[in-house]
């Protein structure tokens, strides 16, 4: 792609800076025009501004969204269609387990998933898709319809930021209810730090992709997580069954670290047998290969 290699060499501001900034909204603008400004202009719908085409009236359209002086000449209602107006659906799906409250730096999981989605939404709702979010642990907890209005984005951060780590994890149940509100041909981006079995979830994925949806998967994980750095003897629990574990620092740096890259390993492999696109990354990660991820796929879909 033309902006592939601006892209990547515009790096985000840390996600420890972006923690700095109180305002959802204004973190996720941050992220997202900073995105943008590190892109080459180009010639594919949805990255200028500028006015494209006309397409007739539909009922459901917006009326503003009429231009009137062609009403005038021809006394038949026409729609300015700008670069973007793809009407694809965005869906948000978003995990609030128990789980995702874990950080070892700036960020939560769910913080950085919080700030993920608000990017992402602010990012679909500026190219004139319609985005919607689902929050969800071991059921859906909140759903907003994908929609592309005016206040749309506010109720998307309102919920965002009210998310708290809820229950533990269902997840395989949570995606099958989430296909269930997906009745259109949408694209559908995951934020979840995944911890259920790859086999499992590969099952559930294709119930999500079933009516040829798009689907991303965003895995997030702590760095501590991903790569831990233990000294001393310690005592792990998990947050969500509250079992615990007593570790040593050998365990840790032999069996834990093959366990979790077999887990990862297994889930990139799960994701790209059901042909969809997967994505790790840790809290400390800025957050441009998410939306480059983003905006490669929905272009792809367009």
């Amino acid at each position: 792609m033309i902006f592939a290699a601006t892209a990547r060499a515009e790096r985000f501001l840390d996600p420890g800076v972006l923690a700095r900034i109180a305002n959802l909204q204004l973190a996720a603008r941050t992220v997202v025009e900073g995105f943008i400004a590190g892109l080459h202009r180009s010639p594919q719908y949805g990255l200028s501004p500028e006015f494209a085409e006309y397409r007739p009236y539909t009922p459901g359209d917006d009326p503003r969204s009429v231009d009137w002086n062609v009403f005038a000449r021809t006394d038949r209602y026409y729609i300015k269609k700008y670069p973007g107006e793809t009407n694809t659906r965005v869906y948000l799906a978003l995990d609030v387990s128990r789980s995702m409250g874990y950080r070892s730096g700036a960020l939560t999981k769910l913080e950085y998933g919080s700030l993920l989605a608000a990017s992402l939404a602010y990012f679909a709702l500026r190219q004139r898709d319609a985005a919607g979010l689902i929050l969800f642990d071991t059921e859906i907890r909140e759903f907003i319809p994908p929609r592309l209005r005016p206040g749309q984005m506010s109720q998307v951060l309102r919920a965002l930021e009210a998310a708290r780590p809820g229950r533990g994890t269902d997840l395989c149940s949570s995606l099958d209810k989430l296909a269930q509100f997906v009745r259109h041909r949408s694209l559908v981006a995951i934020i979840s730090d995944l911890y259920e079995e790859p086999e499992r979830l590969s099952g559930a994925f294709r119930r999500v992709q079933f009516g040829r949806n798009d689907l991303m998967v965003f895995h997030v994980l702590d760095p501590n997580e991903v790569s831990p750095d233990l000294r001393d003897a310690a005592v792990l629990e998990d947050l969500e069954t509250r079992d615990r574990m007593d570790v040593a620092p050998a365990y840790v740096q032999r069996e834990y670290r093959k366990l979790i890259g077999q887990h990862m390993e297994q889930l990139r492999l799960a994701c790209r047998d059901s042909r969809l696109d997967y994505l790790m990354m840790n809290t400390a990660q800025p957050l441009d290969e998410a939306l480059f991820n983003f905006l490669s796929l929905r272009q792809r879909k367009s």
